[in-house]
Protein backbone atom coordinates (compact mmCIF):
# COMPACT_ATOMS: atom_id res chain seq x y z
CA UNK A 1 0.00 0.00 0.00
CA UNK A 2 1.42 3.42 -0.96
CA UNK A 3 1.85 6.18 1.64
CA UNK A 4 -0.97 8.30 0.25
CA UNK A 5 -3.50 5.47 0.53
CA UNK A 6 -2.24 4.44 3.95
CA UNK A 7 -2.61 7.98 5.31
CA UNK A 8 -6.02 8.24 3.70
CA UNK A 9 -7.30 5.05 5.33
CA UNK A 10 -6.12 6.29 8.72
CA UNK A 11 -7.96 9.58 8.10
CA UNK A 12 -11.13 7.72 7.09
CA UNK A 13 -11.16 5.99 10.46
CA UNK A 14 -10.44 9.19 12.41
CA UNK A 15 -13.34 10.94 10.76
CA UNK A 16 -15.62 7.90 11.04
CA UNK A 17 -15.15 8.04 14.81
CA UNK A 18 -16.88 11.44 14.63
CA UNK A 19 -19.65 10.24 12.34
CA UNK A 20 -18.18 11.72 9.16
CA UNK A 21 -18.33 9.81 5.87
CA UNK A 22 -15.12 10.68 4.01
CA UNK A 23 -16.15 8.95 0.79
CA UNK A 24 -19.37 10.96 0.67
CA UNK A 25 -17.44 14.16 1.37
CA UNK A 26 -15.07 13.52 -1.54
CA UNK A 27 -17.97 12.67 -3.84
CA UNK A 28 -19.66 15.95 -2.96
CA UNK A 29 -16.46 17.93 -3.45
CA UNK A 30 -15.99 16.36 -6.86
CA UNK A 31 -19.43 17.58 -7.90
CA UNK A 32 -18.80 21.26 -7.03
CA UNK A 33 -17.64 23.35 -10.01
CA UNK A 34 -15.73 26.54 -9.23
CA UNK A 35 -15.76 29.29 -11.84
CA UNK A 36 -12.18 30.29 -12.63
CA UNK A 37 -11.89 33.94 -13.68
CA UNK A 38 -10.23 34.47 -17.03
CA UNK A 39 -8.93 37.96 -16.16
CA UNK A 40 -6.16 36.67 -13.87
CA UNK A 41 -4.42 35.36 -17.00
CA UNK A 42 -3.93 38.72 -18.72
CA UNK A 43 -4.34 41.35 -15.97
CA UNK A 44 -7.88 42.33 -17.06
CA UNK A 45 -6.57 43.50 -20.44
CA UNK A 46 -9.00 41.73 -22.76
CA UNK A 47 -8.72 41.86 -26.52
CA UNK A 48 -9.90 45.41 -27.11
CA UNK A 49 -7.93 48.62 -27.19
CA UNK A 50 -10.39 50.99 -25.61
CA UNK A 51 -8.14 52.75 -23.11
CA UNK A 52 -7.23 52.54 -19.43
CA UNK A 53 -9.20 51.42 -16.41
CA UNK A 54 -9.07 54.89 -14.82
CA UNK A 55 -12.11 55.49 -12.64
CA UNK A 56 -13.13 51.85 -12.81
CA UNK A 57 -12.30 50.95 -9.22
CA UNK A 58 -9.74 48.44 -10.50
CA UNK A 59 -5.99 48.49 -10.17
CA UNK A 60 -3.75 45.68 -11.35
CA UNK A 61 -0.22 45.81 -9.93
CA UNK A 62 2.91 44.04 -11.10
CA UNK A 63 4.53 43.16 -14.39
CA UNK A 64 5.48 39.49 -14.16
CA UNK A 65 6.47 38.14 -17.60
CA UNK A 66 4.36 35.75 -19.65
CA UNK A 67 0.84 37.14 -19.55
CA UNK A 68 -1.55 35.87 -22.23
CA UNK A 69 -1.66 38.15 -25.29
CA UNK A 70 -4.58 36.57 -27.12
CA UNK A 71 -7.41 34.10 -26.59
CA UNK A 72 -5.46 31.06 -27.73
CA UNK A 73 -2.69 31.76 -25.20
CA UNK A 74 -5.25 32.45 -22.49
CA UNK A 75 -7.06 29.18 -23.17
CA UNK A 76 -3.76 27.27 -23.18
CA UNK A 77 -2.84 28.76 -19.80
CA UNK A 78 -6.25 27.84 -18.43
CA UNK A 79 -5.88 24.28 -19.64
CA UNK A 80 -2.55 24.08 -17.86
CA UNK A 81 -4.12 25.35 -14.64
CA UNK A 82 -7.01 22.90 -14.95
CA UNK A 83 -4.54 20.03 -15.33
CA UNK A 84 -3.29 20.87 -11.82
CA UNK A 85 -6.72 21.23 -10.19
CA UNK A 86 -8.90 18.21 -9.33
CA UNK A 87 -12.44 18.03 -10.68
CA UNK A 88 -14.36 19.71 -13.49
CA UNK A 89 -14.91 23.42 -13.26
CA UNK A 90 -16.09 26.53 -15.12
CA UNK A 91 -14.66 29.63 -16.75
CA UNK A 92 -15.83 33.14 -15.96
CA UNK A 93 -15.51 35.52 -18.93
CA UNK A 94 -15.79 39.28 -19.32
CA UNK A 95 -17.22 40.87 -22.45
CA UNK A 96 -13.79 42.30 -23.35
CA UNK A 97 -12.64 38.77 -24.18
CA UNK A 98 -14.66 38.68 -27.39
CA UNK A 99 -12.90 37.44 -30.53
CA UNK A 100 -13.92 39.68 -33.43
CA UNK A 101 -11.20 38.69 -35.95
CA UNK A 102 -9.91 42.24 -36.10
CA UNK A 103 -13.33 43.76 -36.76
CA UNK A 104 -14.16 46.79 -34.63
CA UNK A 105 -17.27 45.79 -32.66
CA UNK A 106 -18.40 48.10 -29.88
CA UNK A 107 -19.73 46.56 -26.72
CA UNK A 108 -23.36 47.33 -27.37
CA UNK A 109 -23.14 45.33 -30.62
CA UNK A 110 -21.47 42.18 -29.29
CA UNK A 111 -23.13 38.92 -30.30
CA UNK A 112 -22.82 35.24 -29.39
CA UNK A 113 -20.78 34.64 -32.56
CA UNK A 114 -17.96 36.71 -31.06
CA UNK A 115 -17.65 34.04 -28.37
CA UNK A 116 -18.12 30.98 -30.57
CA UNK A 117 -14.54 29.79 -30.02
CA UNK A 118 -15.01 30.02 -26.27
CA UNK A 119 -18.19 27.96 -26.52
CA UNK A 120 -16.52 25.34 -28.72
CA UNK A 121 -13.55 25.15 -26.36
CA UNK A 122 -15.77 24.82 -23.30
CA UNK A 123 -17.79 22.07 -24.98
CA UNK A 124 -14.64 20.17 -25.94
CA UNK A 125 -13.32 20.38 -22.38
CA UNK A 126 -16.61 19.61 -20.66
CA UNK A 127 -16.75 22.84 -18.67
CA UNK A 128 -19.38 25.52 -18.13
CA UNK A 129 -19.16 29.22 -18.94
CA UNK A 130 -20.20 32.27 -16.94
CA UNK A 131 -20.30 35.84 -18.21
CA UNK A 132 -19.91 39.46 -17.15
CA UNK A 133 -20.60 42.76 -18.82
CA UNK A 134 -17.57 45.07 -18.94
CA UNK A 135 -18.68 48.51 -17.80
CA UNK A 136 -15.21 50.07 -17.51
CA UNK A 137 -12.15 50.90 -19.64
CA UNK A 138 -14.19 52.47 -22.42
CA UNK A 139 -14.59 56.00 -23.80
CA UNK A 140 -18.24 55.96 -22.70
CA UNK A 141 -17.36 55.03 -19.14
CA UNK A 142 -17.25 58.77 -18.49
CA UNK A 143 -15.89 59.61 -15.03
CA UNK A 144 -16.33 55.95 -14.18
CA UNK A 145 -20.10 56.11 -14.70
CA UNK A 146 -22.20 53.76 -16.82
CA UNK A 147 -25.74 52.61 -15.99
CA UNK A 148 -26.28 55.56 -13.65
CA UNK A 149 -24.81 58.23 -15.93
CA UNK A 150 -26.99 61.37 -16.19
CA UNK A 151 -26.67 61.42 -20.00
CA UNK A 152 -29.47 59.39 -21.62
CA UNK A 153 -27.34 58.45 -24.64
CA UNK A 154 -24.48 57.09 -22.55
CA UNK A 155 -26.83 55.23 -20.27
CA UNK A 156 -28.62 53.70 -23.25
CA UNK A 157 -25.30 52.47 -24.64
CA UNK A 158 -24.57 50.58 -21.42
CA UNK A 159 -28.11 49.22 -21.18
CA UNK A 160 -27.71 47.80 -24.69
CA UNK A 161 -24.35 46.35 -23.71
CA UNK A 162 -25.92 44.56 -20.74
CA UNK A 163 -28.76 43.22 -22.91
CA UNK A 164 -26.18 41.96 -25.42
CA UNK A 165 -24.36 40.20 -22.58
CA UNK A 166 -27.54 38.45 -21.47
CA UNK A 167 -28.06 37.22 -25.04
CA UNK A 168 -24.48 35.95 -25.16
CA UNK A 169 -24.90 34.20 -21.82
CA UNK A 170 -28.14 32.65 -23.03
CA UNK A 171 -26.39 31.28 -26.12
CA UNK A 172 -23.62 29.87 -23.92
CA UNK A 173 -26.05 28.24 -21.52
CA UNK A 174 -28.12 26.64 -24.26
CA UNK A 175 -25.12 25.47 -26.32
CA UNK A 176 -23.51 23.82 -23.30
CA UNK A 177 -26.80 22.66 -21.73
CA UNK A 178 -25.47 24.30 -18.58
CA UNK A 179 -26.92 27.55 -17.16
CA UNK A 180 -24.65 30.56 -17.54
CA UNK A 181 -24.35 32.94 -14.59
CA UNK A 182 -24.55 36.45 -16.08
CA UNK A 183 -23.31 39.05 -13.63
CA UNK A 184 -23.81 42.82 -13.66
CA UNK A 185 -21.19 44.86 -11.81
CA UNK A 186 -20.63 48.54 -12.49
CA UNK A 187 -18.00 50.85 -10.98
CA UNK A 188 -20.32 53.86 -10.75
CA UNK A 189 -19.67 56.10 -7.79
CA UNK A 190 -18.02 59.28 -6.55
CA UNK A 191 -14.49 60.01 -5.37
CA UNK A 192 -15.71 62.78 -3.09
CA UNK A 193 -18.93 63.51 -1.24
CA UNK A 194 -21.96 63.58 -3.57
CA UNK A 195 -24.73 66.14 -3.25
CA UNK A 196 -27.39 63.72 -4.49
CA UNK A 197 -27.26 60.03 -3.62
CA UNK A 198 -30.78 59.25 -4.76
CA UNK A 199 -30.84 60.37 -8.41
CA UNK A 200 -28.03 58.04 -9.60
CA UNK A 201 -29.76 55.12 -7.87
CA UNK A 202 -33.05 55.93 -9.53
CA UNK A 203 -31.27 56.00 -12.90
CA UNK A 204 -29.57 52.69 -12.12
CA UNK A 205 -32.89 51.15 -11.15
CA UNK A 206 -34.43 52.29 -14.42
CA UNK A 207 -31.47 50.90 -16.39
CA UNK A 208 -31.73 47.53 -14.67
CA UNK A 209 -35.46 47.34 -15.33
CA UNK A 210 -34.76 47.81 -19.03
CA UNK A 211 -31.94 45.28 -19.02
CA UNK A 212 -34.06 42.58 -17.39
CA UNK A 213 -37.30 43.36 -19.24
CA UNK A 214 -37.02 40.33 -21.55
CA UNK A 215 -36.84 36.81 -20.17
CA UNK A 216 -33.99 34.75 -21.59
CA UNK A 217 -33.40 31.00 -21.27
CA UNK A 218 -30.19 29.39 -20.09
CA UNK A 219 -29.02 32.17 -17.76
CA UNK A 220 -29.01 33.10 -14.08
CA UNK A 221 -29.18 36.90 -13.71
CA UNK A 222 -27.01 38.33 -10.94
CA UNK A 223 -26.36 41.84 -9.60
CA UNK A 224 -23.20 42.66 -7.66
CA UNK A 225 -22.75 45.24 -4.92
CA UNK A 226 -19.70 47.10 -3.64
CA UNK A 227 -18.86 49.33 -0.67
CA UNK A 228 -16.14 51.44 -2.30
CA UNK A 229 -13.52 51.41 -5.03
CA UNK A 230 -10.47 53.29 -6.22
CA UNK A 231 -11.95 56.57 -7.44
CA UNK A 232 -15.28 55.89 -5.72
CA UNK A 233 -14.22 56.05 -2.10
CA UNK A 234 -17.08 58.26 -0.90
CA UNK A 235 -20.07 56.78 -2.67
CA UNK A 236 -20.98 53.75 -4.77
CA UNK A 237 -24.34 53.77 -6.54
CA UNK A 238 -24.79 49.99 -6.45
CA UNK A 239 -24.43 49.46 -2.72
CA UNK A 240 -25.26 46.25 -0.87
CA UNK A 241 -28.57 47.65 0.33
CA UNK A 242 -29.51 48.85 -3.16
CA UNK A 243 -28.82 45.54 -4.88
CA UNK A 244 -30.21 43.33 -2.15
CA UNK A 245 -33.47 45.26 -2.28
CA UNK A 246 -33.50 45.12 -6.06
CA UNK A 247 -32.76 41.39 -6.12
CA UNK A 248 -35.52 40.58 -3.63
CA UNK A 249 -38.09 42.76 -5.37
CA UNK A 250 -37.24 41.56 -8.88
CA UNK A 251 -36.33 37.93 -8.09
CA UNK A 252 -32.71 38.19 -9.21
CA UNK A 253 -29.64 36.56 -7.69
CA UNK A 254 -27.17 38.57 -5.64
CA UNK A 255 -23.38 38.49 -5.83
CA UNK A 256 -21.39 38.81 -2.62
CA UNK A 257 -17.75 39.64 -3.32
CA UNK A 258 -15.44 39.05 -0.35
CA UNK A 259 -13.44 42.15 -1.31
CA UNK A 260 -16.41 44.48 -1.71
CA UNK A 261 -17.19 45.19 1.90
CA UNK A 262 -15.35 46.83 4.78
CA UNK A 263 -11.86 45.30 5.16
CA UNK A 264 -12.83 43.85 8.56
CA UNK A 265 -16.22 42.56 7.40
CA UNK A 266 -16.56 38.95 6.30
CA UNK A 267 -19.32 37.77 4.01
CA UNK A 268 -19.82 34.32 5.56
CA UNK A 269 -22.38 35.67 8.04
CA UNK A 270 -24.40 37.25 5.21
CA UNK A 271 -25.08 33.99 3.38
CA UNK A 272 -27.83 32.54 5.57
CA UNK A 273 -29.58 35.91 5.86
CA UNK A 274 -29.54 36.59 2.13
CA UNK A 275 -30.69 33.08 1.24
CA UNK A 276 -33.77 33.51 3.39
CA UNK A 277 -35.09 35.95 0.79
CA UNK A 278 -33.19 35.18 -2.44
CA UNK A 279 -33.20 31.80 -4.19
CA UNK A 280 -29.55 31.73 -5.31
CA UNK A 281 -26.39 33.75 -4.76
CA UNK A 282 -23.05 34.11 -6.47
CA UNK A 283 -19.86 34.35 -4.44
CA UNK A 284 -16.84 36.18 -5.83
CA UNK A 285 -14.03 34.89 -3.67
CA UNK A 286 -11.11 37.27 -3.35
CA UNK A 287 -8.66 38.47 -0.69
CA UNK A 288 -8.53 42.15 0.05
CA UNK A 289 -5.49 43.48 1.89
CA UNK A 290 -6.22 46.93 3.40
CA UNK A 291 -8.57 47.60 0.46
CA UNK A 292 -10.29 45.68 -2.34
CA UNK A 293 -6.89 44.69 -3.69
CA UNK A 294 -7.82 41.32 -5.16
CA UNK A 295 -4.94 39.23 -3.82
CA UNK A 296 -4.70 35.51 -4.57
CA UNK A 297 -7.01 33.46 -2.38
CA UNK A 298 -5.26 31.67 0.47
CA UNK A 299 -6.53 29.06 2.93
CA UNK A 300 -7.39 31.69 5.52
CA UNK A 301 -9.85 31.61 8.39
CA UNK A 302 -12.13 33.83 6.29
CA UNK A 303 -12.12 31.35 3.41
CA UNK A 304 -12.79 28.42 5.72
CA UNK A 305 -15.65 30.33 7.36
CA UNK A 306 -17.16 30.91 3.93
CA UNK A 307 -17.04 27.21 3.07
CA UNK A 308 -18.33 26.21 6.50
CA UNK A 309 -21.38 28.45 6.14
CA UNK A 310 -22.20 26.96 2.74
CA UNK A 311 -21.93 23.38 3.99
CA UNK A 312 -23.49 23.85 7.43
CA UNK A 313 -26.51 25.55 5.89
CA UNK A 314 -26.93 22.95 3.15
CA UNK A 315 -26.57 25.69 0.55
CA UNK A 316 -24.37 24.02 -2.07
CA UNK A 317 -27.17 23.82 -4.62
CA UNK A 318 -28.02 27.51 -4.12
CA UNK A 319 -24.54 29.03 -4.14
CA UNK A 320 -22.43 29.60 -7.26
CA UNK A 321 -18.75 29.92 -6.40
CA UNK A 322 -16.37 31.96 -8.55
CA UNK A 323 -12.94 33.43 -7.95
CA UNK A 324 -12.17 37.09 -8.58
CA UNK A 325 -8.65 38.46 -8.19
CA UNK A 326 -5.80 39.62 -10.37
CA UNK A 327 -2.16 39.52 -9.28
CA UNK A 328 0.32 40.54 -11.97
CA UNK A 329 3.29 40.24 -9.62
CA UNK A 330 3.56 36.44 -9.78
CA UNK A 331 3.17 33.60 -12.26
CA UNK A 332 -0.46 33.83 -13.37
CA UNK A 333 -1.02 30.08 -13.84
CA UNK A 334 0.24 29.57 -10.31
CA UNK A 335 -2.12 32.29 -9.08
CA UNK A 336 -5.09 30.41 -10.55
CA UNK A 337 -3.92 27.07 -9.19
CA UNK A 338 -3.30 28.35 -5.67
CA UNK A 339 -6.72 29.98 -5.45
CA UNK A 340 -8.69 27.13 -6.98
CA UNK A 341 -7.03 24.43 -4.87
CA UNK A 342 -7.48 26.51 -1.72
CA UNK A 343 -11.19 27.01 -2.42
CA UNK A 344 -11.52 23.25 -2.79
CA UNK A 345 -9.51 22.61 0.38
CA UNK A 346 -11.78 24.95 2.33
CA UNK A 347 -14.85 23.11 1.03
CA UNK A 348 -13.29 19.75 1.90
CA UNK A 349 -12.51 20.87 5.45
CA UNK A 350 -16.14 21.96 5.80
CA UNK A 351 -17.46 18.72 4.32
CA UNK A 352 -15.33 16.74 6.79
CA UNK A 353 -16.62 18.66 9.79
CA UNK A 354 -18.81 16.69 12.24
CA UNK A 355 -21.56 19.25 11.74
CA UNK A 356 -24.34 17.10 13.16
CA UNK A 357 -22.45 16.62 16.43
CA UNK A 358 -21.64 20.33 16.66
CA UNK A 359 -25.29 21.29 16.16
CA UNK A 360 -26.41 18.77 18.78
CA UNK A 361 -24.01 20.30 21.32
CA UNK A 362 -25.40 23.70 20.44
CA UNK A 363 -29.03 22.64 20.79
CA UNK A 364 -28.22 21.14 24.19
CA UNK A 365 -26.56 24.38 25.30
CA UNK A 366 -23.19 22.65 25.63
CA UNK A 367 -21.03 25.50 24.43
CA UNK A 368 -17.84 24.10 25.93
CA UNK A 369 -18.14 20.82 24.03
CA UNK A 370 -19.02 22.69 20.83
CA UNK A 371 -15.97 24.95 21.10
CA UNK A 372 -13.69 22.06 22.09
CA UNK A 373 -14.80 19.97 19.11
CA UNK A 374 -14.38 22.92 16.72
CA UNK A 375 -10.81 23.30 17.96
CA UNK A 376 -10.03 19.57 17.77
CA UNK A 377 -11.27 19.53 14.17
CA UNK A 378 -8.48 21.91 13.23
CA UNK A 379 -5.89 19.17 13.75
CA UNK A 380 -7.79 16.36 12.04
CA UNK A 381 -5.95 14.87 9.00
CA UNK A 382 -7.88 16.58 6.21
CA UNK A 383 -4.64 16.87 4.19
CA UNK A 384 -4.48 13.08 3.87
CA UNK A 385 -7.96 13.13 2.33
CA UNK A 386 -6.98 16.02 0.05
CA UNK A 387 -3.87 14.18 -1.19
CA UNK A 388 -5.97 11.10 -1.94
CA UNK A 389 -8.58 13.23 -3.70
CA UNK A 390 -5.84 14.66 -5.93
CA UNK A 391 -4.45 11.17 -6.58
CA UNK A 392 -7.78 9.69 -7.72
CA UNK A 393 -8.34 12.77 -9.92
CA UNK A 394 -4.92 12.34 -11.56
CA UNK A 395 -3.53 15.75 -10.63
CA UNK A 396 -0.25 16.51 -8.82
CA UNK A 397 -0.16 15.79 -5.10
CA UNK A 398 1.24 18.25 -2.58
CA UNK A 399 3.88 20.60 -3.96
CA UNK A 400 4.50 18.58 -7.13
CA UNK A 401 2.39 21.00 -9.18
CA UNK A 402 4.84 23.85 -8.47
CA UNK A 403 7.51 22.16 -10.57
CA UNK A 404 5.04 21.74 -13.43
CA UNK A 405 4.20 25.45 -13.40
CA UNK A 406 7.87 26.38 -13.32
CA UNK A 407 8.54 24.16 -16.30
CA UNK A 408 5.55 25.64 -18.16
CA UNK A 409 6.89 29.09 -17.45
CA UNK A 410 10.26 28.13 -18.89
CA UNK A 411 8.85 26.34 -21.93
CA UNK A 412 5.93 28.65 -22.76
CA UNK A 413 5.44 31.82 -20.74
CA UNK A 414 8.96 33.25 -20.93
CA UNK A 415 8.98 32.84 -24.70
CA UNK A 416 6.10 35.28 -25.19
Amino acid sequence: MDKITSAYEYAVQRYADLGVDVVAAMKTLGSVPISMHCWQGDDVSGFEDQGTMDGSGLQVTGGYPGKARNADELRADMEKAFSLIPGKHRINLHAIYAETNGEKIDRDALEPRHFSKWIEWAKANGIGLDFNGTFFAHPKAVNGLSLSHPCDEIREFWVNHAIACRKIGSAMGEALNNPCVVNVWIPDGSKDLPADRLAPRLRLQDSLDKIFAAKMPGIIDVVECKLFGIGSESYVVGSHEFYMGYAIKNKKSLCLDSGHFHPTEGIADKISSVLMYIDEILLHVSRGVRWDSDHVVILSDELKALAEEIIRGGFLNRVHIGLDYFDASINRVAAWTIGMRNMQKALLIALLEPTKMLKEYEMNDNGAARLALMEECKSLPFSAVWDYFCQVNNVPIGTAWIEEVQQYEKDVLLKR
